[in-house]
C-alpha cells in the first residue's frame, strides 16, 4: 500500500471517529501534548531552573515557592490525564465501538446474498470485523501521539540547538530509519497479515465448532474431532509458515532500524557531550549544559522513538482501515436499502418471463424458465435435489436478480420496485430457519408489533401451542441457551413449527412461501401442518416446496422441474394421468411414506 493511501486511510478513520465521538478526538489530542509538554518541560527547563537556583544560590522560600507552583500545575494536568485514561476514552470508545460497528452490520445487511458465497468478500468481512472499534480508538491515539511528538521534538530540538548546534543533525538518523526503513517493515507486515486471514478463518469455524451445540453430536459420533482437528492443526502451520516467510526480511530491516532509530541518537549524542564537556575550560559544553543537554537529549530520543513508533503502527492499521474502508464503501449490486416505486399492496400476478440464473456464471441453476401465478392460486414446486426449486424462491425475493430474462409482480419487472417495501409483500417458512436467543414471542414476531392473541393463534395453526404452553413461562419462555442458561432447548420439530409460525403470524402480507416447512416432522404432524397451510394462505398467493408430493396434492398447479427446466405443470391428478415425470416420483413416495388414499391403492 503506498505511503498517500495510508495518509488517505488513516484521515478516513479520524472522520470515523470524529463523527461518534468529537470529545474523543479533541481530548485524545489534548491528552498527548500535554503529556509531551510535561516530559519536555522538567527535562529541559526545570533541570536548568534547578541548576541555575543553585549555581546563583537563590532564596529558599522562592525555590520552594517555584516548585509548588509547577508541582501544583503538574498535579492538575495529571489529574485531567488521568480523568482522560481512565473515564472519558473508555465511555467515548464505546460509542466509538457502538458506533462502528453499527455502520459494518448495517452494511453487512444490506450487501446482496451472493457476497457471503463469494471467499474474497468474507476475507474482508472478517477483517473489517477485526477489532474495528479498537483500531478505530487506537488509531486516534496514534495520530495524536505523532501530533504531539512532532510539537515536543521541535521544542526539545531547540533546547539542544540553544547548547550545540551540531547535536539536532544526531535527529537525522531516526528519520531516516522512519522515512526509509517502516515503510518497508509496514509491508511485510499487510502481506503477512493478509496470507494470514484464510488460516485464522479456518481456526476460527474449528474454534466454533468445538463449542456449539448444534456440533456437539456429531463430534462424537464420527471421526469429524480428527478431521477438524487435522484442519485446524494444518492451518496452524499455515500460519506460521507465513511467519518464517517473512521474518529473515523484517529481521534484517528491524535490525536496521534499530541502529538508526536508537544507538546513532543515544550513543552517538552520549558520546559527542561527554567529548566536549571533558576538554575543559577549552571546551565548548559545560558540565552543567552537559547535564541539561543529556536530559534533554533522552527526552527527544524518546519522543523521536515514540512518533517512529507510532508512525509505524499507522503503517501498520492502514491495511485494517483500508479493509474496512473498503467494506464500508462496496457498492451493493442489490442494496437492500434501494428506494425505488412502491408496489401495490395486494399480489395479483407472479410471471416469470424466460428466466435463467447461474450462480457462478458457467452452468445455469435455472434455465429458461416461464409460468405465472395469479392472486388466490395456490402453487407447489417440485423435483429432485438441485432441480432449482429454493432458487426460484431465492430470485422471487430478490435475494439474487436473474441472469437472463424478468420476474414480473402485478405486471411490472421486480427490480423496479422499492426492495424493503416489496418483500413486506411476503411472508415466509424455510427449511434452513433460525432459531433466535429469546423468547417464543419474540421468536415468533421477529420485531413486528403483534399482541400475545395473535402469536397464541399463530402457535396454534402450527401445532406447537401445546407444547409452548408446558413450559415453564408459556410463550415468554426463552428458548436456546446461548444467553441463558435456563432457557429451554426443544426438538428438531418443535423448533421448525415455531419458525412456520411466523409466517402464520404475518397475516399482512399478500403471498406466502413455505419451502420444506415441513422436513423434520412425521407424515402425521406433516399432513396437519400443510392442511392448516393452506387454510392460513386463504385468498393470498400460496408457493410451496417439499419433496413429499403427498403434501402438494391439494394445490391448484404443480410445477415439475429438472435440471432447472419446467417439464410438466398442472393439477395433481392431470400429472398423475399424464405418467409422466410427476406421477413417477409420486408413485415411488407412496410406496415409501403410505400417503396415497384408498382409489389410488386400488388403480396401483
Amino acid at each position: 500500500m503506498s505511503g498517500c493511501g495510508n495518509i488517505k486511510n488513516n484521515i478516513y478513520l479520524l472522520k470515523l471517529a470524529f463523527k461518534f465521538s468529537k470529545s474523543r478526538v479533541i481530548n485524545s489530542l489534548i491528552r498527548h501534548i500535554i503529556s509531551n509538554m510535561l516530559w519536555v518541560f522538567y527535562s529541559a527547563y526545570f533541570v536548568r531552573f534547578v541548576l541555575d537556583v543553585i549555581a546563583r544560590e537563590y532564596p529558599v522560600n522562592k525555590i520552594l515557592i517555584s516548585i509548588g507552583i509547577v508541582g501544583g500545575v503538574s498535579l492538575v494536568l495529571q489529574i485531567y490525564m488521568y480523568y482522560c485514561d481512565y473515564v472519558l476514552f473508555p465511555r467515548q470508545n464505546v460509542r466509538i465501538y457502538q458506533g462502528i460497528y453499527d455502520m459494518i452490520y448495517r452494511k453487512s445487511e444490506n450487501v446482496e446474498v451472493s457476497c457471503y458465497e463469494n471467499s474474497s468478500f468474507y476475507n474482508k468481512f472478517q477483517m473489517a470485523l477485526d477489532g474495528a472499534g479498537d483500531n478505530i480508538s487506537e488509531g486516534v491515539d496514534s495520530i495524536s501521539r505523532i501530533i504531539a511528538g512532532i510539537i515536543c521534538a521541535i521544542v526539545s530540538c531547540y533546547a539542544m540547538y540553544e547548547i550545540d548546534k551540531l547535536t539536532v543533525l544526531f535527529l537525522i538518523a531516526p528519520l531516516l530509519g522512519n522515512f526509509l526503513i517502516a515503510p518497508k517493515l509496514g509491508k511485510i507486515g499487510n502481506k503477512r497479515y493478509r496470507d494470514s486471514v484464510p488460516y485464522e478463518r479456518v481456526m476460527g469455524y474449528t474454534n466454533r465448532v468445538m463449542y456449539l451445540k448444534d456440533y456437539a453430536k456429531e463430534l462424537r459420533l464420527s471421526n469429524i474431532y480428527n478431521v477438524l482437528s487435522n484442519d485446524y492443526n494444518n492451518a496452524a502451520e499455515g500460519k506460521s509458515s507465513i511467519w518464517k516467510k517473512y521474518f529473515k526480511g523484517a529481521f534484517l530491516l528491524g535490525m536496521a532500524q534499530y541502529i538508526l532509530s536508537y544507538m546513532v541518537i543515544f550513543e552517538g549524542i552520549l558520546l559527542y557531550g561527554t567529548y566536549h564537556a571533558l576538554k575543559g575550560s577549552a571546551g565548548t559544553i559545560t558540565f552543567t549544559q552537559m547535564a541539561v543537554l543529556s536530559s534533554v537529549m533522552i527526552t527527544a530520543s524518546w519522543v523521536l522513538v515514540g512518533v517512529i513508533h507510532n508512525i509505524n503502527r499507522c503503517l501498520e492499521r492502514g491495511l485494517l482501515i483500508s479493509n474496512l474502508r473498503q467494506f464500508l464503501e462496496y457498492k451493493e449490486t442489490i442494496p437492500e436499502d434501494y428506494k425505488g416505486i412502491e408496489p401495490d399492496r395486494e399480489i395479483t400476478s407472479i410471471e416469470f418471463r424466460n428466466v435463467s440464473f447461474s450462480y457462478d456464471g458457467v452452468k445455469n441453476v435455472i434455465d429458461n424458465l416461464s409460468f405465472t401465478i395469479c392472486k388466490g392460486m395456490k402453487a407447489a414446486f417440485v423435483g429432485h435435489n438441485g432441480a432449482g426449486k429454493s432458487t426460484i424462491i431465492k430470485l422471487l425475493l430478490r435475494l439474487y436478480d436473474p441472469t437472463g430474462g424478468q420476474i414480473l409482480v402485478n405486471g411490472m419487472d421486480i427490480r423496479s420496485y422499492d426492495l424493503q417495501k416489496y418483500r413486506r409483500l411476503f411472508t415466509c417458512a424455510f427449511q434452513d430457519y433460525v432459531i433466535m436467543p429469546g423468547s417464543v414471542h419474540y421468536n415468533v414476531l421477529m420485531g413486528r408489533e403483534k399482541n400475545d392473541d395473535e402469536v397464541i393463534n399463530a402457535l396454534k395453526d402450527a401445532g406447537v401451542y401445546d407444547k409452548v404452553l408446558s413450559l415453564k413461562d408459556g410463550i415468554d419462555t426463552v428458548l436456546t441457551r446461548e444467553f441463558d442458561k435456563g432457557g429451554e432447548l426443544l426438538s428438531g420439530g418443535e423448533y421448525q413449527k415455531i419458525a412456520v409460525a411466523r409466517a402464520f403470524a404475518n397475516k399482512e402480507a399478500s403471498a406466502a412461501i413455505y419451502d420444506e416447512p415441513s422436513s423434520a416432522l412425521d407424515p402425521i404432524s406433516e399432513n396437519n401442518l400443510f392442511n392448516k397451510i393452506l387454510q392460513s394462505t386463504g385468498n393470498r398467493i400460496g408457493i410451496f416446496i417439499s419433496h413429499r408430493l403427498s403434501c402438494v396434492k391439494d394445490a391448484d398447479i404443480v410445477f415439475m422441474l429438472e435440471n432447472g427446466k419446467l417439464v410438466e405443470y398442472g393439477t395433481h391428478s392431470h400429472l398423475m394421468s399424464a405418467q409422466g415425470p410427476y406421477s413417477h416420483m409420486y408413485r415411488i413416495q407412496e410406496k415409501n411414506y403410505y400417503a396415497i388414499d384408498n382409489e389410488e391403492v386400488e388403480a396401483v
